[in-house]
């Protein structure tokens, strides 16, 4: 009976989830979109890893958390550095300056950025053992705990000669403060791409880690996504004890295009989470950027 309820609570899960999805490209341009967080007044800082330049989009939405659903969107416009490309991966708001910091896969660091997309000239002092990530795989998730004053950031794989993931914690002053470990789920196959893609901080000492395994046959069609997001308490304990929250799927058949690589997250309270996907540019008009309401 258990495992019967347990069953139907997926199904009735899936079908709410997809149902939930939204796209808005009359409003917002195509997208690699890797990152999201909130920056006040319905407003959101969204990375895309391909972008022409090192920065970030701003979008305003308006959301109904009564129907779970974006009623508005609106692009605010890139806010660039000036500088090259870093292939920027995870963002979150930092409330003490004003400012957001931005994870790149490609240098392995995480910079402050004015919310005019410059940078500030400061960066979280990351130890050498996180650059150590294999190519594509390294620096990707980033969240900022307001109630806790600490960052985490972890890499999408275990660094070379490392089983767990190392999820490092830094204070206000932008240093070190303490490294977690984390056991991400096995693959679900040899075809499945697997990793952690989002780190979000919930206020209230939770940390919440989106876990995605992605499959992509070479016909594209049958792709799907398995999407899983776990809570973890950091504390004294370096070890983190994970609790499975939510799981989904997307799929791609000739029938349903809602598949939906998800990438970035970001709390909109402590109940309702916004989740972004990355398209590849809407990759051959097949693919849409998805964005979805979840609520915990």
């Amino acid at each position: 009976m258990t495992r019967l309820l347990t069953t139907l609570s997926a199904i009735l899960l899936l079908s709410a989830t997809a149902r939930s999805q939204q796209y808005f490209h009359d409003q917002l341009p195509p997208g690699n979109y890797s990152g999201i967080c909130a920056i006040g007044n319905g407003c959101f800082a969204v990375v895309d890893d391909k972008g022409a330049e090192d920065g970030f989009y701003v979008f305003r939405f308006d959301v109904d958390t009564l129907s779970g659903k974006i009623t508005e969107a609106q692009n605010l416009g890139y806010r660039s550095s000036g500088l090259p490309n870093r292939d920027m991966e995870g963002i979150c708001f930092f409330p003490p300056s004003g400012t957001v910091f931005i994870s790149g896969e490609k240098d392995n660091e995480v910079f402050e950025y004015s919310l005019d997309g410059h940078r500030t000239g400061r960066q979280l002092n990351m130890p050498a053992v996180m650059k150590r990530g294999r190519s594509n795989l390294r620096m990707e998730a980033l969240t900022y705990d307001p109630t806790a004053h600490q960052f985490y950031v972890t890499t999408e794989h275990p660094m070379p000669g490392d089983t767990l993931l190392r999820i490092q914690a830094f204070g206000d002053n932008l240093q070190p403060s303490k490294q977690y470990l984390y056991r991400p789920d096995a693959p679900l196959s040899a075809k499945h791409k697997y990793g952690v893609s989002a780190l979000c901080a919930m206020g209230d000492g939770r940390l919440l880690v989106l876990e995605r395994q992605v499959m992509v046959p070479r016909t594209k069609l049958n792709a799907q996504t398995v999407i899983s997001i776990y809570e973890v308490w950091p504390g004294n304990d370096a070890m983190l004890t994970k609790r499975l929250l939510t799981t989904f799927k997307t799929r791609l058949t000739i029938t349903n295009r809602r598949f939906a690589n998800y990438e970035g997250m970001c709390a909109l309270s402590r109940n309702w989470l916004l989740l972004v996907a990355d398209s590849q540019q809407r990759y051959k008009n097949i693919l849409r950027d998805w964005f979805l309401m979840l609520r915990l």
